[in-house]
């Protein structure tokens, strides 16, 4: 890898398991360096300390929800925003809109395909 170009890093937010480890291992074989959070007001704290370039975000989880995350994140300066792609179950054209009025950059449906993720991560890069 060259000195001139960082590594994004990923931040992960899915209250599975199992949908977290998959999109962790698949995202670090792709170079990328990942955190996790399994709720919300976890990911708001992730963000806040790790300052990821980018975000999968799970809409349906305990604690506090994907919605108020991205509610949450318009109170951020632009700089500080990762990009949001939005990776959920709930995938009616009501839920994809709302998901970008709130500001996300992207809406993937469960169950996704991970070539697809990936280019549409690859997509919003740089």
């Amino acid at each position: 890898m060259s000195a001139t170009k960082t590594t994004t890093s990923v931040l992960v937010v899915d209250d599975e398991p199992q949908v977290l480890w998959m999109l962790q291992f698949s995202l670090e074989a792709e170079g990328y360096r990942t955190y996790a959070a399994r709720n919300g007001e976890e990911a708001l704290e992730e963000i806040a300390e790790q300052r990821p370039s980018m975000m999968l975000l799970d809409i349906m989880m305990p604690v506090m929800d994907g919605w108020t995350v991205l509610d949450r994140m318009r109170q951020f300066p632009a700089g500080e925003r990762p990009k949001v792609v939005v990776v959920s179950a709930r995938s009616s054209r009501r839920d994809r809109a709302k998901a970008m009025e709130l500001g996300a950059d992207a809406f993937v449906a469960k169950p996704f395909s991970m070539d697809e993720l990936i280019g549409i991560i690859h997509g919003l890069e740089g």
